[in-house]
């Protein structure tokens, strides 16, 4: 859910810090106070597109974070998770900075992101349905997005765009190589040969490591033997050696040691001294022992190094991309195989058509019976916004395999008894429309997933008795464990019915004018209701009024 909303210099905002809570809350004020103006601001901490002229005049840059609590909402925190972004104690915070030119930069918990991942996780965080929704839910391609959502079932979906998309590539590459089966078979030749000359070098990447080891120490062997001999030849031969030297200070301190036992450290300190270059002696001398400078082994490391580079050069790649480039290799000579065997391409299309009908037939079958409860849930809601004898209807309509399944959706309705479905385009009343936009997403996001869903003005042309229903439906809403609900409303009706009621206003300094808000108490609630009722002059018929549709 949304927590907070903190807001610094954009539009007419000097500086809002806003807490918001679970359940149903108003947003209420005059018209130009700057309600939308909140949603337009959190819209950009999700990774909306940003304009220059944002920035409130006077100030460089325009500052925004949004505080949600992920508590219950598991697609965000797998989200946060595969994308490394961390998270503590179920919160997270999204912020974004707009700079006079329009440029921008994003935040996800104080980690840099990019504008694409805040619109990513703001996907599973919050829904907005604005007051040009109704023209949305014209467009077939909504309404068949509005019923999927309905459904729940994204795996499926992202499975039938995956067959689908598969399926027509293999098509197209059938198609493509019916007119070029020659240059196949050339494709097919070459890859062979490259794969058989990769396979003769018997690469693995761990043997490729160890060779450039066993090369160094080979061509270093002389150098080496020579090296070590001058050391243990410094330690052990000559008066003037390391442990001949080491004995004579040993010597030297153990008979001082006798006259200041203050000498007692420094005379161990020597011993230690001495048994590690003694020590260090017989390692050296144990390392030449078993030294082997096989220089026939030193020319088939080589010839073996140089033949991979060879192989490398020839064919633009890395000794560590080998192993992964030969898989790929591999996987596209079998692919060529039965492509120019005798069931050539034709099986692999048949077999992606088989895959994707499975999956479409699936979507088919969950549609079908999510339009039968979504027609009924919607007719409902209709009923309830006084269209008493109404009724709507999903209907599903056969097409061509396609990559959103085999039917397109449209949504039907009669507004009166006797009255035939028909598309809701055709339905021109704009009150009417309001209606029956605000009853299908009320019925189609019962179950969603988004903790927050917020209504900016959706209510347009909507008033009398029916307000008052549209208020306990989005009460509903905000009732369900782990959500909110938030409407932008000019309907005292539907503000009555909120749990926390919040006022915008703006007020003019100087030559400045300034949007601020704050959550009313029920002194101010019943103030601001009575001004939604009454316009302009609060009369004490509108307080009593406002004091009785707030219960």
């Amino acid at each position: 859910m949304l927590e907070n909303l903190l807001i610094r210099n954009y539009v007419i905002v000097d500086e809002l810090d806003l807490n918001f809570l679970l359940g149903f809350s108003s947003l209420t004020g005059e018209t130009g106070a700057g309600k939308s103006i909140l949603i337009d601001a959190l819209s950009l901490a999700l990774g909306s597109r940003s304009e220059s002229g944002v920035v409130k005049k006077g100030n460089e840059k325009a500052d925004i974070t949004a505080t949600f609590n992920l508590e219950g909402n598991d697609e965000a925190k797998a989200w946060l998770s595969q994308n490394e972004f961390e998270e503590s104690d179920n919160q997270l915070l999204l912020r974004r900075v707009i700079y006079k030119d329009g440029k921008s930069k994003a935040f996800i918990n104080g980690i840099p992101s990019t504008i694409s991942q805040l619109k990513s996780i703001g996907e599973s965080l919050v829904d907005i349905y604005s007051q040009n929704i109704h023209h949305s839910l014209l467009k077939k391609t909504s309404q068949r997005e509005i019923l999927d959502s309905f459904l729940g079932f994204k795996e499926e979906l992202r499975n039938l765009k995956k067959f689908y998309s598969e399926w027509q590539r293999l098509f197209l590459e059938q198609d493509k190589f019916l007119k070029n089966k020659e240059s196949f078979l050339n494709e097919l030749n070459e890859i062979e040969d490259r794969y058989n000359e990769f396979s003769a070098l018997n690469f693995t990447y761990s043997e490729w490591q160890q060779l450039q080891i066993d090369q160094k120490f080979l061509a270093n062997g002389n150098e080496l033997i020579s090296g070590v001999n001058k050391c243990i030849s410094m330690i052990d031969d000559g008066d003037i050696s390391l442990n001949s030297l080491a004995r004579q200070v040993q010597v030297e301190l153990k008979s001082l040691y006798g006259l200041d036992k203050r000498l007692e450290n420094a005379n161990n300190i020597m011993h230690s001294m001495q048994a590690e270059s003694m020590e260090l002696s017989r390692e050296l001398t144990n390392y030449l022992q078993n030294v082997d400078i096989d220089e026939n082994l030193q020319q088939s490391v080589e010839e073996k190094i140089q033949s991979i580079f060879s192989f490398c050069r020839k064919f633009n790649v890395k000794p560590e991309d080998l192993e992964a480039e030969s898989e790929k290799w591999l996987q596209r000579l079998e692919e060529l195989k039965i492509m120019l065997s005798d069931k050539d391409i034709s099986l692999l299309v048949s077999e992606a058509k088989t895959s994707y009908d499975e999956i479409a037939s699936k979507v088919t079958n969950k549609r079908v019976s999510a339009a039968i409860l979504l027609s009924k849930l919607i007719t409902e809601k209709l009923n309830q916004l006084s269209f008493n004898d109404a009724s709507f209807n999903v209907e599903l309509s056969s097409i061509d395999p396609s990559i959103n399944g085999n039917e397109s959706i449209q949504f039907l309705v009669s507004t009166f008894k006797g009255a035939e479905l028909q598309p809701i385009q055709k339905v021109l009343s704009g009150g009417e429309l309001s209606r029956i936009s605000l009853a299908i997403r009320v019925a189609s996001i019962s179950n969603i997933e988004v903790p927050t869903m917020i209504f900016d003005e959706v209510d347009v042309g909507i008033g009398g008795g029916v307000a008052e229903v549209v208020g306990n439906l989005l009460k509903d809403l905000g009732g369900k464990k782990h959500t909110q609900a938030l409407v932008i409303t000019h309907l005292p009706q539907v503000a009555a019915k909120s749990d926390h009621h919040y006022k915008v206003s703006k007020k003019q300094v100087e030559n400045s004018i300034y949007s601020e808000i704050r959550l009313l108490n029920e002194a101010d609630r019943v103030d601001e209701i009575a001004r939604m009722l009454g316009g302009i002059k609060v009369t004490d018929k509108a307080i009593d009024h406002a004091k009785e549709i707030l219960g």
